[in-house]
């Protein structure tokens, strides 16, 4: 996590604090997180309102006694800059400052202020710029406060409270587009794909595997556990026979680790799980040593959770292989890319009827594309074809996941 946006605020200004009380929620790049007091007070100051962002380490918010001097802790703008304090520049055109009805003064000539040179950047902190986009001011009818003339939180606050805008030019009746802000987890996909379709080595290994008798499998199962109130998916046992193929080769089940390669004797699988805002993986540790009635709770709870961003950071880290499966969309075949640092990840289409041949005859028979992409560095062409190998045979002959 690198930055996070406050959702809303539990607490107001003013209200009593004591540790452990959650004061806010946080949107981070996978999940809403509580934020915890660490100590007992008032809530003095909010520095961060809802929707804002911040990068971790930023203060937000302060809790202090009462009477407690809390100077020192405020940014100067309020927006993490160190500047020292700001001064009111002095006037255009020598006039006096005019008070503003609460014992601070602006510049006189803060709407009529010249326009800045053209090819000039207008001084300004981050925070004020993105504050006057929200509000829909333009920094050049903003007089800066800051040292300077660096226009600040207040200078964008002021102008709003005054209503210092400039007529904007009017909208095109239909601009043909939307512009959507990214939200922490789309921006965080951004970041991590780039970090791996460029620097880690892919190679794809595909394999076709015919479904038949996972499928009566499945038929019979499901039978069995009517009573329980549990179904198992086809994906359901695709993850266990993962599991188990990846405990018969654990140089597919490691990680890359600059100067090592860490190979792991526990099997915990990332499974894709779509949301709103991106995808997310929440992690089934152990798989290879649950039962499918376990996985398939498991997966259902996880998911679920998923998509309303309650999952716990343990909960969707930690994986040592990846799986994504978008056959429920009608998908037959593609290619995942892998999560670093993970060595692999197996996209798994849908199981659709084909014609092929069977002991020189053509046969219909569900058929299921499976993609494995491998990272290089970790794991030969070799090495990959033999996983994929043991994984179509245990899915072709379930039993074989017993042996």
């Amino acid at each position: 996590m690198e930055e996070g946006q406050v959702v809303r605020w539990l607490k107001s200004e003013g209200d009593e604090v004591s540790s452990g009380d959650i004061l806010a929620e946080i949107e981070t790049d996978k999940a809403t997180m509580e934020l915890v007091a660490r100590g007992d007070g008032l809530l003095r100051t909010i520095l961060l309102g809802a929707g804002g962002t911040a990068a971790v380490g930023t203060v937000i918010g302060v809790i202090a006694g009462a009477e407690e001097d809390i100077a020192d802790l405020i940014p100067a703008d309020g927006d993490g800059s160190t500047e020292p304090p700001d001064t009111p520049p002095p006037p255009e055109g020598g006039g006096p400052p005019v008070p503003d009805g609460d014992g601070r003064t602006v510049p006189a000539t803060a709407v009529d202020e010249p326009p800045p040179v053209p090819g000039e950047r207008i001084k300004a902190s981050p925070l004020a710029r993105r504050l006057a986009e929200e509000k829909g001011l333009r920094l050049e009818a903003i007089a800066g406060s800051g040292p300077g003339g660096r226009i600040v939180k207040r200078d964008v606050v002021e102008a709003a409270e005054r209503r210092i805008t400039a007529v904007p030019e009017p909208p095109l009746p239909d601009a043909g587009f939307e512009d959507v802000p990214l939200t922490q987890m789309r921006k965080t996909i951004a970041k991590r794909l780039v970090e791996s379709i460029g620097p880690v080595p892919h190679f794809f290994l595909t394999v076709d595997v015919d479904m038949s008798r996972t499928i009566d499998a499945r038929h019979r199962v499901n039978a069995r556990l009517e009573k329980e109130g549990v179904r198992i998916s086809i994906n359901d046992i695709v993850l266990k026979a993962v599991a188990v193929a990846l405990r018969r080769h654990p140089e597919c089940n490691a990680h890359w680790g600059g100067d090592h390669v860490r190979r792991f004797n526990r099997v915990h699988l990332g499974v894709a799980v779509a949301i709103d805002d991106g995808l997310i993986t929440p992690v089934v540790t152990d798989a290879d040593r649950k039962g499918l009635s376990q996985i398939a709770r498991e997966i259902r709870e996880l998911a679920s959770r998923a998509r309303e961003k309650r999952l716990k950071p343990n909960e969707y880290t930690g994986a040592t292989f990846s799986v994504s499966n978008l056959g429920m969309f009608g998908i037959h075949e593609f290619t995942g890319v892998i999560n670093p640092p993970e060595a692999g990840i197996l996209a798994v289409g849908a199981v659709a009827d084909r014609p092929v041949a069977v002991d020189g005859a053509v046969r219909v028979r569900p058929q299921m594309k499976m993609t494995m992409s491998c990272d290089h560095r970790v794991i030969d062409g070799a090495q990959g074809a033999r996983f994929l190998a043991t994984l179509r045979g245990i899915l072709e002959e379930p039993l074989l996941a017993l042996a």
